[in-house]
């Protein structure tokens, strides 16, 4: 599940290449992976496959001899003269035994597949031309697209369109999965997508030094905690969330969702005058009345609190960035969300410099631009954020991205659109919450916390609402559980 940027797939190649298979032989592998994967999905049909002048366009020549030599009548048109063609493509496209007509709009005819092989995942300058619109009169006329390693027009790296793009039905991408198809809006134009392997092995792709990953239980499972038969409430961690005055409903999702990922103990601090409406609404989860804001600190003297979520519901006020404050300075497991980040816009550095322990942020798109002026696409901006800040940074969306201030991210696809309601968010902190009070490291605890947040979602279906999360987390440990052990993982101690 590494992801790779295209400059890091290009050195796992040549690294391949340097270990003895030569290029030609993994172009020839590719190619023939993106026949396989249209033969195992669309019966013989008339196919119009379109070759640029890369290594793209020389994997649709072999993509289109391979189909040929299965029998499926193949047209080829070509963006340019092959004759300009270099390396490994010129190799394979003189291997092509068929007519190259000229690419253009217009030809389509009776073609009822379309494999896109025009510019690949590191395109230099926004695709446009006859290419891009005759791309778009196949999409247009319902014909279905296979993509050769990303749609033309998407950056692999950043998941952005540049000029034009247009879905594909499937795309074939090769070794492992670039940024651009887990990104969006990249993730939506890839359709269905086959990872194939071509003879790249492990090492080459490690030795890219590539720090990024699909989020999945094999990045973080090894340390989620189980519960342990001879564990107890105390050694499964006590949380802490602080309670808002008058948004009253975002603390008590965060305290139960804590309680339900699995800490032992959490207690929900609240303004005196707001305890009756905690306490009439809790039962398993403590309400503690904190007789001035000032109080907080007196509900983090027992050492065995050893978590602490602050910000939904919480206002942005001075009291909660003094409450964010005195929680950091303890030193134990933070987890920070909505006005608890909001009310450091004008002074994010005052917060930055107060982590100095273990510490999760966990902003939507309009927070996170209130903290950091960073650039870039969404995976490089959740890095610099991380280490500007020193905490675990979850930039929330679609694609949520983690990062961890020493440079490891994770791209979350495990959400379904469902969690587009309000609530939500103040679910995930709870989750995080809960599994950090349980010991589990920052980072790997977030990532685990996006993936069931996602579970959760997806077994409750439509018509989600945030408190459906918190009664599904139990579905979503169990399947998470069940992930695990079907690949040989221990969930118990």
């Amino acid at each position: 599940r590494r992801l790779l940027t295209p400059v890091q797939m290009a050195a796992a190649d040549h690294a391949a290449i340097a270990a003895g298979t030569p290029g030609t032989v993994l172009m020839a592998r590719a190619g023939q992976a993106v026949s396989d994967a249209i033969r195992q999905r669309w019966a013989p049909r008339p196919v119009l496959v379109l070759c640029g002048l890369g290594n793209n366009g020389g994997d649709g020549y072999v993509v289109a001899q391979c189909l040929r030599d299965a029998g499926w009548p193949v047209r080829l048109a070509a963006l340019g003269d092959r004759a300009a063609l270099r390396g490994d493509a010129a190799h394979h496209a003189a291997r092509w035994a068929g007519v190259v007509e000229p690419l253009q709009p217009g030809m389509l005819g009776e073609t009822a597949l379309v494999v896109d092989a025009v510019v690949g995942a590191g395109l230099s300058r926004p695709f446009d031309g006859p290419a891009a619109a005759l791309l778009a009169e196949a999409a247009d006329s319902g014909v279905p697209r296979c993509a050769v390693d990303v749609p033309s027009g998407l950056c692999g790296t950043s998941g952005a369109v540049r000029g034009r793009a247009v879905a594909a039905t499937l795309t074939v991408t090769f070794c492992r999965k670039k940024p651009g198809h887990v990104l969006m809006p990249g993730r939506a134009l890839c359709g269905e997508i086959v990872v194939a392997d071509i003879g790249v092995e492990d090492d080459a792709v490690v030795s890219t030094g590539a720090q990024a990953w699909e989020n999945t239980p094999a990045a973080w499972s090894a340390c989620f905690p189980w519960p342990d038969a001879a564990g107890h409430k105390y050694r499964r961690g006590h949380a802490v969330v602080m309670g808002g005055a008058h948004m009253t409903g975002a603390a008590r999702l965060t305290a139960l969702a804590a309680q339900r990922a699995g800490a032992g103990l959490v207690t929900l601090a609240v303004p005196s005058p707001a305890w009756p409406v905690y306490a009439a609404a809790m039962t398993s989860v403590m309400v503690e009345p904190l007789a001035a804001p000032g109080d907080f600190g007196l509900a983090l003297r027992d050492a065995r609190r050893n978590a602490v979520a602050i910000g939904p519901g919480a206002g942005a006020t001075p009291d909660t960035r003094a409450q964010v404050l005195v929680a950091l300075g303890t030193g134990r497991a933070t987890v920070l969300d909505a006005d608890a980040i909001t009310v450091f816009q004008d002074a994010p550095q005052a917060l930055f410099d107060a982590v100095t322990g273990p510490c999760v942020m966990t902003p939507h798109d309009g927070e996170f631009q209130r903290l950091f002026d960073v650039q870039g696409d969404k995976l490089a901006r959740t890095r610099a954020a991380a280490e500007r800040s020193g905490a675990v940074i979850v930039l929330k969306g679609p694609d949520t991205v983690v990062a961890a201030p020493d440079g490891r991210a994770v791209v979350n696809t495990h959400a379904p659109a469902t969690l587009a309601t309000g609530g939500t968010g103040d679910v995930l902190t709870g989750i995080v919450t809960g599994l950090v009070a349980q010991g589990m490291p920052a980072f790997e605890a977030a990532c685990a916390a996006v993936w069931l947040h996602g579970e959760a979602a997806r077994q409750a279906g439509l018509g989600l609402v945030a408190e459906d999360l918190i009664q599904q987390l139990p579905t979503a440990l169990r399947e998470l559980a069940r992930q695990v052990r079907s690949h040989g993982g221990q969930t118990s101690g």
